[in-house]
């Protein structure tokens, strides 16, 4: 008769061995999170109390009003954002991704930022592999 290991007796609980839940839940939590508290912050300006700084001119002309209140739109389509990543992770994934594609434009138009936008890049890339993954997680839910 052959022996059991200790793993064989007794099963590791699922997530720990689900790498792609473990990425999945770690990504969701963190395009939650993240938008909620940058967008809250367009309102309190604790972490940075002059986010028009990031707003590209050409951005400015075009939006028919001064860049602070504009930021209190861009804050509550923030919290959306996050809210949606919550909710609807397989949604919400490519609506961050697409914002931050914004930023990105807008960072790299007003110069002097290149480094917050190769940040953001990266970010949207965890974006679109949130997306990804949640819809990988709905199918095998599904299955």
């Amino acid at each position: 008769m052959a022996t059991q290991t200790r793993s064989e007796v007794l099963p590791r609980p699922a997530l720990r061995q689900d790498g792609n839940r473990q990425a999945f839940l770690l990504l969701r939590t963190v395009f939650t999170v993240a938008p909620i508290v940058f967008g809250l912050d367009k309102f309190v300006r604790v972490l940075k109390p002059d986010w028009e700084v990031y707003l590209a001119p050409w951005m400015n002309g075009m939006i028919g009003m001064d860049a602070h209140t504009f930021m209190y739109i861009v804050g509550s389509v923030e919290i959306v954002a996050g809210l949606l990543v919550a909710v609807l992770p397989r949604i919400g994934g490519y609506v961050v991704a697409l914002w931050l594609l914004g930023i990105i434009v807008s960072l790299v138009s007003v110069g002097g930022y290149l480094d917050i936008a190769l940040r953001d890049f990266g970010l949207l890339v965890g974006a679109l592999a949130l997306a990804r993954l949640a819809a990988a997680q709905r199918q095998a839910g599904s299955r």
